[in-house]
């Protein structure tokens, strides 16, 4: 996928004062006593990362699908087919009100886990379940305005093209679509779901 610019960046024999670590020092030397102690909750620090940073991955997608909107709505309101504009057609007209709607409701999922996040009540479901729906509503938001533009919709000098393949990468890392199920499902079943 060569949808975003990527760089590989290594450090070597690089030290960090503890009052530029992230956190600070003494949040990481509390964060390893525990780990020492064996009274951490076990979590892995990536596996912890992963459920905090969901919903701001979610709300990537929920960027890349909006610009994809915006871009199929202009296109929709200035291309003519049978002598009118192609978002007066029902068949176009129908999936820019679906892809606002699933637009908006990825955005509750998000705001929703965001503000649990900040003021308690935060568990892993609802970061999940804000990233998995974000991540594959991106794709299908995407795709649809990948149709509004017909053939214009996959060459590359139409921004769409690249949008989508922005929106598929949302589904696989920090944790894919299958592993944010996983999640969910063991939240809602109290089970260990394998």
């Amino acid at each position: 996928i060569r949808a975003s610019h990527t760089a590989e960046v290594v450090l070597e024999d690089v030290r960090v004062p503890g009052r530029c670590l992230l956190g600070g020092k003494e949040k990481l030397d509390a964060k390893l006593a525990r780990y020492r102690e064996g009274t951490s909750s076990g979590k892995q620090p990536a596996m912890a990362t992963f459920e905090a940073t969901r919903p701001a991955v979610g709300a990537q997608a929920l960027g890349v699908a909006r610009a994809a909107y915006e871009f199929a709505l202009d296109y929709a309101k200035e291309r003519k087919a049978f002598g009118k504009p192609i978002v007066m057609h029902q068949a176009i007209a129908f999936k820019l009100a679906n892809m606002i709607t699933e637009i908006d409701a990825a955005r509750l999922l998000i705001w929703r886990a965001s503000w649990l996040a900040k003021n308690g009540g935060y568990k892993n479901a609802e970061g999940s379940q804000s990233k998995y729906y974000a991540s594959e509503m991106a794709v299908r938001v995407t795709n649809d305005a990948i149709q509004i533009l017909g053939g214009y919709g996959y060459t590359r000098e139409y921004p769409v093209e690249r949008w989508h393949r922005d929106a598929k990468i949302h589904t696989i890392f920090e944790g894919t679509s299958e592993i944010q199920q996983l999640v969910i499902a063991r939240a809602i079943s109290g089970m260990r779901v394998e």
